[in-house]
């Protein structure tokens, strides 16, 4: 009631206008300034692809492996790493023709705007985590199911994702279409579409093995592919928290949220997704997942040390295949 009066009342309401103006100014150098180095090796396409990296560098073979080959030629690309430099992946970058930047403080929520600021032709944006695992043509297919969504559709967009296996909502959405809920249930427990530390399928590293085909039960994330792949055009609208290893937004979804939130003297790991996610349901904007779209997530971080282990054991079940 008291900000309604100072915001309408005609004593105070140019105070008020003036506060609010320096408490947006403020937002915005907490949300965008920081030390940074930048190597521009920009297109200035209307697509953009960032890919945050720089702590799980035993990933970088087979991870950057995918991207090179099936990551699409009509798009901007650019690696960040949020807290460091690392010249393992300049060097990648330049190979590529991507651009590099690296930020003085980890804060993954400022590092990500400061790479959106710098692309201002980016009307889609790409967000991709460095353990995941892209399948061919799974950039494509979520492309395509975000214009066919917002064009044909019953939901406003607010992003897109593909189909991931280590995933709270996508696990059971596979073991639907594989036929193994049944199995899956006798060897962990009920699956349900979740996404909470205590479910198995965050915190266990047998889960997350028996996803990465241990014991043959699921297929590789390339055999998902071209098997979901092949079917008719299918989505759907994920009813809880998302985890957005990989997702696909439109430029005017990040402003309308203000930009990724920062918060002061923190890592803000994990803010992104509560921010999105939070926003999706107050904005009546729908998490949508592309189920002709796969790709592969290691792990959560209950898990990452029993996959790390199995990832350095079991390469064969993360590299790319032969062409």
């Amino acid at each position: 009631m008291i900000k309604a009066w100072l915001r309408e009342s005609v004593v105070t309401r140019h105070l008020y206008q003036k506060l609010k103006n320096i408490q947006a100014k403020r937002n915005y150098q907490v949300s965008t300034k920081v030390g940074h180095v930048f190597v521009d090796r920009r297109k200035r396409e209307n697509k953009l692809c960032i890919i945050l990296a720089g702590y799980k560098s035993y990933l970088y073979e087979d991870v950057f492996g995918r991207l090179v080959r099936y990551m699409p030629e009509d798009m901007d690309v650019c690696i960040v790493s949020s807290g460091l430099y690392a010249k393992e992946l300049e060097e990648i970058a330049e190979a590529q023709g991507w651009s590099y930047l690296s930020t003085e403080r980890n804060c993954i929520t400022l590092a990500q705007n400061v790479a959106i600021l710098l692309h201002p032709c980016a009307e889609y944006i790409y967000k991709i985590d460095e353990d995941i695992f892209v399948t061919e043509y799974c950039f494509e297919r979520m492309m395509e199911t975000f214009l066919k969504v917002e064009d044909e559709g019953e939901y406003d967009v607010g992003f897109v994702a593909p189909l991931l296996p280590v995933n709270g909502y996508g696990h059971l959405k596979i073991l639907k279409k594989l036929g193994l809920t049944e199995i899956y249930e006798e060897k962990f427990e009920k699956p349900k579409y979740a996404s909470y530390s205590n479910r198995m399928i965050e915190r266990s590293g047998a889960v997350a093995r028996f996803f990465w085909g241990e014991n043959g039960f699921v297929p590789s994330i390339d055999q998902l592919s071209r098997l979901f792949g092949s079917r008719p055009f299918e989505y759907s609208a994920c009813p809880v928290r998302f985890s957005i290893g990989f997702i696909l937004m439109r430029r005017c979804t990040w402003e309308d949220m203000g930009m990724w939130k920062v918060l002061t003297g923190n890592p803000c790991m994990g803010l992104d997704e509560e921010q999105i996610c939070s926003y999706c349901i107050t904005k009546s904007k729908a998490i949508i997942v592309a189920e002709n779209a796969v790709s592969g997530h290691l792990s959560f971080g209950q898990q990452n040390d029993d996959m790390k282990q199995y990832y350095i054991e079991h390469r064969e079940m993360f590299r790319c295949p032969e062409a």
